[in-house]
This record gives C-alpha cells, structure tokens and sequence, in this order.
C-alpha cells in the first residue's frame, strides 16, 4: 500500500509539473472547445499505456541504450512539437472571431481521431515520461514478486491521473471562458501555447 502511494504521488507531481502536455490541453480547450480537449486526453492516456507496455516488457531500457535510437525520437519529439506550436499560431491568425463556435463543432466532427493523435504522439514522444517509466517506474515492481497485474495497476493509477488533471484543467478553462465572454481570448492562448511549444521543442534538443 505504501508502495501504491508513494507512486501515485510520484505521478501526479509529474502530471501536474509543467510540460507539453499541459500546453496541448491548454491550447485545444481554449481554441477547439471541451470535446476537442477530451479526445486530446483519450490520446495522451493511452499513450501512457503504451509507454507502460514498453517499459514491462524491457524494450524501454533496450531503447535507451541505442545513443542513436534516443536521438531519433528527440529529434521527432522536438520536431513534432515544434509543429504544433507553429500551427497553433497560425491557426490564431486565420480564426475570424465570429464563426469560433461553428469552427469548433465542424472541427470535432471532422478531426476527432486528429485531436486523439495529438494527444497520443505528445505524449509518446515527450521524454520526461520516457524517463519516468525507465527510471522510477522499474523500482515499484519487484522482480521476486512480479505480476503484470500489478505492474498494469500501477500504469492504470497514471493514466487515471492523467484524465482526472487534464479534464478538471478543461472544466476549469471553459468556466474561464464563459466568465471572460471574450472571443479573442482562445485566439491569443492559442499564440501564448504556439509559442510554449516551440520553447519546449527547443528544450527537448538541448536535453542530454
């Protein structure tokens, strides 16, 4: 029990520290609205399960070894968030305030499985979870007593906390914008977490 806290709360303190994840949400709730950010959650939960899959299976530990292997996937990370941020900003410019809330449905309707791999390929190649699950993870499980019950409960204890933050982070951001009543508010969150991006893509690349 004492091993389920300490990792619970190991977790959430990774959740709830700032990162591209928060950034993604931040970005699509304030832009694209509830549903839009909800599937962007589904993405980055399942995400996690894939990461802990890796990690119970050891290929995360094969995978850091290879020094080229590693460099791939910053490149991609970095790449891929510098990508999101620089189409977070452009997409600030071409929104004409009017037609927000009619964009929004259309843009749900037609890029749901879109805003699902946002959140899915964010979270996959963000390295600090990479890090988590090669390093913190592994000293909850131990090898004289392994179950990939366990070993899955705890991953599961992640992913709930990555679902339960980032849709209380969405109810907090549509409470925001109700009260604020200003179109142009999604618009320059949206220029604020372009930029975020682009900062942490720079980040990812001089991460050794």
């Amino acid at each position: 029990m004492n091993d389920i806290l300490a990792f619970s709360l190991i977790a959430l303190l990774l959740v709830v520290s700032p990162g591209p994840n928060g950034v993604l949400i931040l970005k699509t709730a304030s832009s694209q609205g509830q549903r839009a950010s909800i599937l962007n959650i589904f993405g980055l939960t399942t995400a996690t399960f894939f990461h802990g899959a890796l990690s119970i299976f050891g290929f995360s530990a094969l995978l850091m070894q290879s020094a080229e292997l590693f460099f791939i996937i910053k490149i991609l990370g970095a790449g891929y968030l510098f990508y999101i941020g620089v189409k977070a900003i452009i997409s600030s410019y071409k929104t004409k305030n009017s037609d927000t809330e009619t964009n929004k449905k259309i843009n749900v309707q037609k890029n749901g499985i879109g805003y699902f791999n946002e959140g899915f390929i964010t979270q996959i190649l963000n390295p600090k979870v990479s890090m988590f699950y090669l390093a913190a993870f592994p000293q909850f499980i131990s090898p004289d007593n392994f179950s990939y019950l366990n070993a899955f409960s705890l991953v599961s204890i992640h992913a709930s906390i990555i679902f339960m933050w980032f849709v209380g982070v969405t109810l907090a951001i549509e409470k925001i914008k109700a009260s604020a009543k200003n179109t142009k508010m999604g618009n320059w969150v949206q220029r604020l977490s372009g930029t975020a991006m682009i900062y942490f893509s720079s980040m990812i690349l001089t991460q050794k």
